[in-house]
């Protein structure tokens, strides 16, 4: 592929966020089971949904459409997946087909995302991006660019620990105020699905979307087992 994702990200967050270090690399991250165990089962206490969240959230959209339109305008194919299954059996596919064909196969939120709904959640509304006739959602655009600029661009993995590095260096790429927002939606719901008390459920329910933010001192031990801190 002609585009270079990790350079691509770090002229993002240069141009974005002068303020920070301009490289972009895979961070090495601490993953404690105890955290992990601690933040799913905040998940299971916390509301369905909280005004307080807002914001965050409307920061955490609008900062994902404006990375989803520098990939696009880069050249990489963004495209909805409408088959059965995942369009990626693990990781390594993810990369290496990104990688050698330049097109990314977005699982459409329709088709998976989560046991409930909460209703008028924020990701679940139109972006206005339409690819090939499929309306996509906001939550459609944090796949495409948490999958792109966390998982192709830093190479990690669907499991726990590459999660954790996918969104502990996609982070950079966001306005702090986004944050809160996007350690439910990532680190929550990775951990309440690896770590939750529904286990050892098979095969493995998605959690609940619930639209809430962990107290702060759940991100502030998440960062500080990031390295470089963001």
């Amino acid at each position: 592929m002609a585009v270079d994702l990790r350079a691509l990200a770090a002229g993002y967050r240069r141009d974005r966020f002068p303020d920070r270090p301009p490289d972009y690399r895979r961070p090495t991250i601490r993953l404690d089971p105890e955290f992990c165990r601690a933040v799913a089962r905040f998940h299971d206490r916390a509301p369905a949904w909280s005004p307080a969240a807002e914001d965050s959230y409307r920061v955490l959209r609008d900062e994902g459409l404006r990375q989803y339109r520098v990939i696009r305008s880069a050249g990489v194919v963004v495209r909805p997946w409408r088959e059965a299954g995942q369009p990626y059996p693990d990781s390594r596919s993810l990369i290496d087909q990104v990688t050698r064909t330049g097109v990314l196969w977005v699982y459409l939120t329709r088709s998976g995302h989560g046991s409930t709904e909460v209703a008028n959640h924020p990701l679940r509304a139109p972006s206005g991006v339409v690819v090939d006739g499929e309306p996509f959602c906001h939550n459609d655009i944090l796949r495409a660019v948490h999958d792109l600029f966390g998982h192709v661009a830093l190479g990690t993995g669907f499991g726990p620990r590459g999660e954790f590095a996918a969104t502990g260096g996609h982070l950079g790429l966001y306005p702090r105020a986004a944050w809160p927002a996007l350690f439910t939606e990532q680190i929550g719901q990775i951990c309440w699905y690896f770590y939750g008390d529904h286990l050892p459920a098979a095969p493995r329910p998605y959690p609940e979307q619930k639209v809430f933010l962990y107290p702060q001192r759940f991100l502030d031990e998440f960062l500080a087992g990031v390295h470089p801190a963001r």
